[in-house]
Protein backbone atom coordinates (compact mmCIF):
# COMPACT_ATOMS: atom_id res chain seq x y z
CA UNK A 1 0.00 0.00 0.00
CA UNK A 2 0.93 3.58 -0.68
CA UNK A 3 1.82 5.78 2.62
CA UNK A 4 1.52 9.25 2.55
CA UNK A 5 3.85 10.80 5.78
CA UNK A 6 2.98 14.25 5.99
CA UNK A 7 4.18 16.93 8.50
CA UNK A 8 3.93 20.33 8.49
CA UNK A 9 7.65 21.10 7.14
CA UNK A 10 9.58 18.19 5.40
CA UNK A 11 13.19 18.79 5.10
CA UNK A 12 14.70 16.61 2.19
CA UNK A 13 18.38 18.15 2.53
CA UNK A 14 19.66 19.47 -0.90
CA UNK A 15 16.62 20.32 -2.03
CA UNK A 16 14.34 23.16 -0.86
CA UNK A 17 12.43 22.91 2.35
CA UNK A 18 8.59 21.49 1.57
CA UNK A 19 6.27 23.60 4.17
CA UNK A 20 2.75 21.64 4.45
CA UNK A 21 5.02 18.34 2.70
CA UNK A 22 4.74 14.93 2.58
CA UNK A 23 6.70 11.80 1.24
CA UNK A 24 4.75 9.25 -0.98
CA UNK A 25 6.46 5.87 -0.08
CA UNK A 26 5.66 3.03 -2.40
CA UNK A 27 7.19 -0.63 -0.62
CA UNK A 28 10.56 0.08 0.11
CA UNK A 29 10.92 3.07 -2.34
CA UNK A 30 9.87 6.82 -2.09
CA UNK A 31 7.65 7.77 -4.94
CA UNK A 32 7.22 11.26 -4.67
CA UNK A 33 7.97 13.88 -2.47
CA UNK A 34 6.21 17.41 -2.45
CA UNK A 35 3.22 19.73 -0.97
CA UNK A 36 0.46 17.21 0.62
CA UNK A 37 -2.37 18.74 -1.18
CA UNK A 38 -0.47 17.93 -4.70
CA UNK A 39 0.29 14.52 -3.42
CA UNK A 40 -3.13 13.76 -1.66
CA UNK A 41 -4.90 15.01 -5.05
CA UNK A 42 -2.25 12.29 -6.87
CA UNK A 43 -2.90 9.45 -4.72
CA UNK A 44 -6.22 9.37 -3.54
CA UNK A 45 -6.18 6.23 -2.25
CA UNK A 46 -2.71 6.44 -0.55
CA UNK A 47 -3.09 5.70 3.92
CA UNK A 48 -1.75 8.93 5.14
CA UNK A 49 0.52 8.80 8.46
CA UNK A 50 0.47 12.58 10.20
CA UNK A 51 3.46 13.71 11.78
CA UNK A 52 4.25 16.38 14.13
CA UNK A 53 7.40 18.62 13.44
CA UNK A 54 9.62 18.02 10.55
CA UNK A 55 10.66 14.71 8.39
CA UNK A 56 14.05 14.05 7.23
CA UNK A 57 16.53 11.46 5.81
CA UNK A 58 17.15 8.71 8.25
CA UNK A 59 20.27 9.87 10.40
CA UNK A 60 23.40 8.32 10.14
CA UNK A 61 25.29 7.07 13.14
CA UNK A 62 29.33 6.96 13.03
CA UNK A 63 29.94 5.55 16.13
CA UNK A 64 28.06 1.96 15.76
CA UNK A 65 31.21 -0.11 15.90
CA UNK A 66 31.47 1.55 19.33
CA UNK A 67 27.77 1.16 20.62
CA UNK A 68 27.62 -2.43 19.46
CA UNK A 69 30.92 -3.70 20.57
CA UNK A 70 32.22 -1.43 23.19
CA UNK A 71 28.98 -0.73 25.03
CA UNK A 72 26.37 -2.62 26.94
CA UNK A 73 22.82 -1.69 26.28
CA UNK A 74 21.02 -2.93 29.88
CA UNK A 75 18.00 -4.68 29.34
CA UNK A 76 14.82 -3.30 30.49
CA UNK A 77 14.72 -6.26 33.30
CA UNK A 78 18.18 -5.29 34.40
CA UNK A 79 17.55 -1.37 34.94
CA UNK A 80 17.14 -1.64 38.93
CA UNK A 81 20.63 -2.93 39.14
CA UNK A 82 22.32 -1.22 36.02
CA UNK A 83 20.23 1.94 35.33
CA UNK A 84 18.85 2.07 31.43
CA UNK A 85 21.97 4.02 29.96
CA UNK A 86 24.48 2.88 27.90
CA UNK A 87 27.21 1.32 30.08
CA UNK A 88 30.86 1.42 28.20
CA UNK A 89 34.34 2.04 30.39
CA UNK A 90 34.97 0.89 33.60
CA UNK A 91 31.41 -0.08 34.08
CA UNK A 92 31.30 -2.54 31.14
CA UNK A 93 34.32 -4.53 32.12
CA UNK A 94 32.55 -5.08 35.73
CA UNK A 95 30.53 -7.15 33.68
CA UNK A 96 30.54 -10.77 32.98
CA UNK A 97 29.75 -10.95 29.15
CA UNK A 98 29.13 -13.45 26.83
CA UNK A 99 28.64 -13.60 22.83
CA UNK A 100 24.79 -14.56 23.64
CA UNK A 101 24.52 -11.47 25.89
CA UNK A 102 26.62 -9.63 23.41
CA UNK A 103 23.98 -9.89 21.04
CA UNK A 104 21.46 -9.52 23.51
CA UNK A 105 22.91 -6.12 24.02
CA UNK A 106 23.19 -5.30 20.53
CA UNK A 107 19.80 -6.03 19.63
CA UNK A 108 18.43 -3.42 22.24
CA UNK A 109 21.21 -1.02 20.66
CA UNK A 110 19.81 -1.24 17.25
CA UNK A 111 16.13 -0.82 18.32
CA UNK A 112 17.63 2.14 20.53
CA UNK A 113 18.98 4.15 17.80
CA UNK A 114 15.73 3.48 16.00
CA UNK A 115 13.88 5.50 18.72
CA UNK A 116 16.85 8.58 17.50
CA UNK A 117 15.69 8.32 14.10
CA UNK A 118 19.03 6.45 12.56
CA UNK A 119 18.60 4.06 9.70
CA UNK A 120 21.94 3.66 8.60
CA UNK A 121 25.34 2.55 11.13
CA UNK A 122 28.71 3.00 10.42
CA UNK A 123 30.77 -0.18 11.24
CA UNK A 124 33.59 -1.71 10.67
CA UNK A 125 34.80 -4.97 11.23
CA UNK A 126 33.26 -6.93 13.78
CA UNK A 127 34.46 -10.21 15.24
CA UNK A 128 31.23 -11.37 17.54
CA UNK A 129 29.42 -13.34 15.57
CA UNK A 130 26.19 -12.98 17.54
CA UNK A 131 26.57 -8.82 17.07
CA UNK A 132 27.08 -9.19 13.60
CA UNK A 133 23.69 -11.17 13.13
CA UNK A 134 22.13 -8.64 14.63
CA UNK A 135 23.40 -6.01 12.47
CA UNK A 136 22.34 -7.63 9.64
CA UNK A 137 19.12 -8.93 10.92
CA UNK A 138 18.17 -4.70 11.56
CA UNK A 139 17.54 -3.73 7.99
CA UNK A 140 19.82 -0.66 9.30
CA UNK A 141 21.84 0.02 6.38
CA UNK A 142 25.59 -0.56 7.42
CA UNK A 143 28.10 2.30 5.55
CA UNK A 144 32.02 2.71 6.16
CA UNK A 145 33.35 4.05 9.40
CA UNK A 146 36.42 5.18 7.52
CA UNK A 147 35.26 9.13 7.38
CA UNK A 148 34.08 8.97 11.30
CA UNK A 149 34.77 12.34 12.71
CA UNK A 150 36.88 10.99 15.80
CA UNK A 151 35.96 9.12 18.81
CA UNK A 152 33.02 10.99 20.75
CA UNK A 153 33.93 11.93 24.51
CA UNK A 154 30.97 10.09 25.80
CA UNK A 155 28.67 7.37 24.32
CA UNK A 156 25.46 9.14 22.60
CA UNK A 157 22.79 7.34 20.45
CA UNK A 158 22.04 10.95 18.68
CA UNK A 159 23.61 11.28 15.78
CA UNK A 160 23.76 14.78 16.31
CA UNK A 161 25.84 14.38 18.58
CA UNK A 162 28.68 14.25 15.85
CA UNK A 163 27.49 16.57 13.23
CA UNK A 164 27.13 20.54 13.63
CA UNK A 165 23.77 20.47 10.64
CA UNK A 166 21.37 18.54 9.14
CA UNK A 167 23.24 17.60 6.33
CA UNK A 168 25.96 15.88 8.34
CA UNK A 169 24.00 13.73 10.35
CA UNK A 170 22.35 12.25 7.63
CA UNK A 171 23.01 8.86 5.61
CA UNK A 172 21.37 10.19 2.40
CA UNK A 173 18.68 12.78 1.24
CA UNK A 174 15.07 11.93 0.52
CA UNK A 175 15.08 11.69 -2.76
CA UNK A 176 12.38 10.29 -5.39
CA UNK A 177 13.51 6.38 -6.18
CA UNK A 178 15.80 5.99 -3.00
CA UNK A 179 15.20 3.81 -0.36
CA UNK A 180 12.52 4.74 1.62
CA UNK A 181 14.58 5.32 5.10
CA UNK A 182 12.74 8.53 6.79
CA UNK A 183 12.07 9.86 10.52
CA UNK A 184 9.83 12.47 11.59
CA UNK A 185 10.76 14.94 14.69
CA UNK A 186 8.59 16.97 16.44
CA UNK A 187 10.40 20.68 16.42
CA UNK A 188 9.63 23.30 14.06
CA UNK A 189 12.05 23.39 11.90
CA UNK A 190 16.03 22.87 11.32
CA UNK A 191 17.75 24.83 13.49
CA UNK A 192 15.45 23.59 16.48
CA UNK A 193 16.49 19.85 15.16
CA UNK A 194 19.86 20.49 15.84
CA UNK A 195 19.56 22.36 18.87
CA UNK A 196 17.08 19.90 20.68
CA UNK A 197 18.63 16.60 19.18
CA UNK A 198 16.85 13.44 17.69
CA UNK A 199 16.07 12.83 20.93
CA UNK A 200 12.63 14.38 20.02
CA UNK A 201 11.94 11.88 16.87
CA UNK A 202 8.43 10.65 17.18
CA UNK A 203 8.72 8.08 14.03
CA UNK A 204 11.71 6.18 12.15
CA UNK A 205 10.57 4.86 8.56
CA UNK A 206 13.22 1.97 7.60
CA UNK A 207 12.72 0.73 4.23
CA UNK A 208 8.80 1.90 3.45
CA UNK A 209 8.39 -0.26 7.22
CA UNK A 210 7.42 2.09 10.44
CA UNK A 211 10.28 0.99 12.52
CA UNK A 212 9.71 3.18 15.50
CA UNK A 213 6.52 5.08 16.97
CA UNK A 214 6.87 7.38 20.22
CA UNK A 215 3.68 6.39 21.90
Amino acid sequence: MLTLHAAPLVLPVGAAPVPDGAVAVEGDRIAAIGPYEQLASAYPGARVRRWPGVITPGLRQWHGTWLLTRTYHPDPREAAELGEEPIDGDGLAALEMTDARWGSSARRGLQRMLRYGTTAVAAGPISNPAVRTALARSGLTVVSALQAPGIIPEVSLDPFANAYDLAGAVAAPLAVGARADLAAFDVPDEAALTATGAASCVATVLAGRLMHRRA
